[in-house]
């Protein structure tokens, strides 16, 4: 569908619609159990909790987690950490809407804990209605516990809806009209769990405000998206000016070496990384003071909003930032593995002396004692709300280390989780205003380290002292946090090692080495999918297998007694293992040392796990292979951050035993031919190969590109079905100087063209109106085929080999060089390695001189004195615009 202007209706895609239209229908949900339950007295229990917990967790969670990813894809940096974090907030509400109406009278002792069933500490008077009508002194205490754990939710939501209200008001004001109503909403929610029918009441009004609030903004936001103007007040304006808040810091991490971090088309997560640091750690202070009585509940809550980080530490990815790529997903892994943990010792039925045994002698907390102080390190060159942040993680860390005695763990635990929840707090606001604001006015304090100074203390510790090593492109953002899984997966399984005697050890092993080793892992997989390396997310996948194989077999299979033939099936598994990971080791050989040396004693453990099967296992030998598994994984992880952090080999992971070919145009390992775009042959050799109909790769001033020559239509079409993209989307052209156009006389005002000429050559494309003047730039019978009906997008890159091969083959249609939907390439390998067998050529480059394409500007109405940024690339919006408003007024 087009707009009346001829340009795709996709690129005015509104998500807000969708996400404020969520948190409205899921007020709505709750606004009618209140009022029934304020007008009976009775609070819902069964079928209708259950079927409003779904209904919750399908449209508040399912529906609005579409729109904040959407948002982020907006480069909308507060609809995305807000609607991602609503989405958590209702399928954390809905999840306790299930909890609630599933508990019954027969099933409440699989929800208490042993201590508490085997003491005498039950209230002699607590049934009726001011327990949910339980109809047990067991089950009163279950639901009281399921309150007590949906209070210590619902309060840092509270605090942390409050900053999003306040915030959204320096971008309009519709928004912090539904977010400060979800604020009381939820406030009068937690007092109605409390007690007290008119607590419901008033959050029903409450609630029937967001609705209203919401319905009146998403027609805003759609009328908006369909008419390209603001026909409905609310929103272009805000209440204030987020510069009222403060001074922009000229001396943040953001102005000191980070600016190229910026230049990407995606929102910015880190406001939502801290987000969810602030929810975590809230509920487990919650716990560890004692205000609940078991964690049931509170891993239902802890759980989803893991969710949320890993997609926080998902859009880092996107931004290639390896450092918040990292420090989220390892955040998210140890609150899982914590939530998880806390809930077998709070609700398995063991007798006490065997759990304090089990959790005494685990020591796969010290990997991530290890693991913060990498990050730690990660830090030293960010800024000082980093570099406390991480040292509160560490404190953290230390805090759950299972030696620390009894009587002083929870105390020591929920202190160390109430200084990081402040830290939290304070980080989401201040990274949250930051970005909006695109200035430091919430102040982050300066680098604690110099960029240079740490290099040298880095490249003094390390064997190698060239600073000019470039970091190869088989290195990924996600390589650290492959490491670190693997390290916390190996060092806890040593737990599980001969504990085949005591239950306990076993249950509370399973956390860890699964969430850790298999399912993050399998995150870590979709991470180096998108890579562009060479092997992809192979050797991950596997040991995604290889540990959820383990925990089965060490877990269920002492747990159900499994019989010798079944014993003997594992052992089959393992085999196969042992076989898949000698081909891994070689796939190392082609990266580095370290992770040779990792797969290496991989094939030993496995090994020892093939003894196991058999029953012949020497546990000393299998212990000391996982110990050092998770040695190496440790300097894996921090060579990997510190390097992909600085793009330079700072730290050493060894030579590539076998060396790929890449640069050869005779190797006949190549998918495709490609050429060296610094040798005048190899310009030709790709001019040519597009001349003959070809698609190929080339550089531009900003990411690398799919290119076809216009004087082939077909060859177009060719980049629809390799990139696999909507044939809705248009492609645009690309020429070598604004004087081509000057050539062809196009009907362009002088408006237009001043601009043009200010902008270009750069990181931009121009959309403007179609015509004859196009046949005659050269586009012949592809005119039909670039660009929508009446519009067409136009570049004019700031690169020397681009303008060459325009000059040599006329104006090129081209569009980025990726599978649609997936990161751009930013080296010349990435696009050899994923979409050189449907291509023809590449002209290869070396590393992009940007992470992300260009910013696209709608001129269609400039003569108005209107241009429209449709997607904002590497050049930011807003000097776009300080470049049009200086034009305008030269040309008054």
């Amino acid at each position: 569908m087009a707009t009346s202007d001829g340009f795709p209706a996709s690129f005015y895609g509104e998500p807000g619609v969708l996400g404020m239209l969520s948190n409205g229908i899921s007020a709505f949900l709750v606004l009618l159990q209140n009022f029934n339950s304020a007008r009976t007295g009775i609070t819902p229990v069964g079928v209708e909790n259950i079927l409003a917990g779904v209904h919750l967790i399908l449209i508040g969670g399912i529906c609005q987690l579409v729109a904040g990813l959407l948002s982020f894809r907006k480069y909308d940096h507060l609809s995305g950490t807000a609607f991602i974090g609503y989405a958590a907030l209702w399928s954390s509400y809905g999840a306790t809407r299930i909890y609630f109406g599933a508990l019954s009278e027969t099933q409440t002792t699989a929800f208490l804990p042993y201590q508490m069933i085997n003491n005498a500490s039950f209230p002699t008077n607590m049934t009726g209605r001011s327990c949910l009508n339980a109809t047990s002194d067991a089950a009163c205490l279950v639901f009281l516990s399921l309150k007590e754990s949906a209070i210590a939710g619902l309060v840092p939501y509270i605090l942390l809806s409050f900053l999003l209200a306040f915030c959204s008001a320096t971008v309009n004001y519709i928004m912090p009209f539904v977010f400060g109503a979800i604020t009381a909403t939820l406030i009068f929610e937690a007092v109605g769990l409390v007690g007290g029918s008119w607590a419901l009441v008033v959050s029903g009004v409450l609630e029937l405000l967001i609705l209203t609030f919401a319905i009146y903004g998403s027609a805003a936001l759609l009328v908006k998206g369909l008419t390209q103007r603001l026909v409905l007040k609310g929103f272009g304006t805000p209440l204030f000016n987020v510069l009222l808040l403060g001074t922009a810091n000229s001396a943040s991490a953001q102005s000191i070496g980070q600016e190229k971090k910026k230049n990407t088309k995606y929102a910015e997560p880190m406001a939502l990384g801290f987000f969810c640091d602030t929810v975590a750690p809230f509920i487990f202070a919650f716990y560890n003071f004692g205000y609940m009585k078991s964690f049931g509940l509170g891993a239902a809550w802890v759980s989803i909003i893991t969710v949320a980080q890993l997609f926080s530490s998902y859009y880092a990815h996107l931004r290639q930032d390896c450092y918040h790529t990292t420090k989220f997903g390892l955040h998210a892994t140890y609150w899982l593995i914590m939530a998880w943990d806390e809930f077998l010792v709070s609700t398995v039925i063991v007798e006490d002396s065997k759990v304090v045994s089990a959790r005494d002698s685990m020591v796969g907390n010290w990997f991530f004692v290890v693991a913060g102080l990498v990050l730690f390190v990660g830090s030293l060159n960010m800024d000082v709300l980093e570099l406390i942040h991480n040292m509160l993680f560490v404190l953290l860390t230390v805090s759950t280390i299972p030696q620390i005695p009894r009587q002083a763990y929870y105390i020591f635990f929920g202190v160390a989780c109430s200084l990081f929840t402040a830290a939290s707090l304070y980080g989401t606001f201040s990274r949250l205003i930051n970005t909006i604001a695109e200035k430091s006015l919430i102040p982050v304090g300066p680098q604690p380290v110099s960029t240079d100074q740490l290099k040298k203390v880095l490249k003094c510790c390390s064997s190698k002292l060239g600073d000019q090593e470039a970091l190869p492109q088989t290195d990924k953002a996600s390589d650290a946090l492959f490491y670190l899984s693997n390290g916390v997966a190996a060092l806890s399984a040593i737990h599980g090692s001969g504990s085949s005697t005591n239950p306990a050890f076993l249950h509370l092993t399973v956390p860890w080495v699964l969430i850790s080793g298999a399912i993050i892992q399998i995150y870590i997989s979709r991470l180096q999918v998108t890579g562009g390396g060479r092997f992809g997310s192979v050797i991950s996948s596997i040991y995604v297998a290889v540990w959820a194989t383990w925990t089965w077999f060490r877990f269920a299979g002492n747990l159900l007694q499994l019989s010798t033939g079944a014993a003997y099936g594992f052992t089959a598994g393992v085999i196969a293992f042992l076989v898949i990971n000698a081909f891994l080791v070689l796939i190392a050989a082609y990266r580095n040392l370290v992770l040779l040396f990792l797969t290496t004693i991989m094939e030993v453990a496995l090994v020892c796990f093939l003894l196991s099967t058999m029953r012949r296992l020497p546990y000393e030998l299998e212990i000391a292979m996982l110990a050092l598994l998770s040695i190496i994984s440790v300097y894996g992880a921090l060579a990997s951050l510190v390097n992909c952090i600085f793009s330079q080999r700072l730290l050493p992971m060894g030579p590539a035993l076998l060396k790929e070919r890449v640069m050869q145009d005779s190797s006949p390992e190549l998918p495709c031919p490609v050429a060296n775009s610094r040798l005048t042959s190899g310009l030709l050799k790709i001019a040519g190969l597009l001349e003959e109909g070809g698609v190929c790769g080339i550089p531009t001033d900003t990411v690398y590109a799919l290119a076809a020559s216009c004087k082939n239509p077909q060859a177009i079409e060719k980049i629809y079905n390799i990139k696999e993209r909507p044939a809705e989307k248009p492609i645009c052209i690309c020429i070598s100087s604004v004087e081509q156009l000057v050539a062809t006389k196009p009907p362009f005002s002088p408006l237009l063209w001043e601009f043009m000429r200010n902008v270009y050559p750069g990181g931009i494309s121009c959309i403007v109106s179609k015509g004859d003047w196009l046949f005659r730039l050269g586009v012949g019978a592809a005119y039909d085929r670039v660009g929508t009906k009446d519009t067409i997008m136009i570049r004019v890159p700031d690169h020397t080999v681009t303008a060459h091969l325009c000059n040599i083959t006329g104006p090129l249609a081209i569009t980025s060089a990726n599978p649609s939907g997936e990161p751009d390439s930013t080296h010349h390998s990435m696009i050899i390695n994923r979409l050189g067998h449907k291509i023809q050529g590449v002209l290869c480059d070396g590393d992009s001189n940007e992470l992300v394409g260009s910013t696209v500007v709608n001129c269609l109405k400039i003569d108005e004195g209107i241009i429209t940024i449709l997607r904002e690339g590497c050049v930011p919006a807003v000097k776009i615009h300080q470049i049009f408003d200086r034009v305008k007024s030269s040309m008054v």
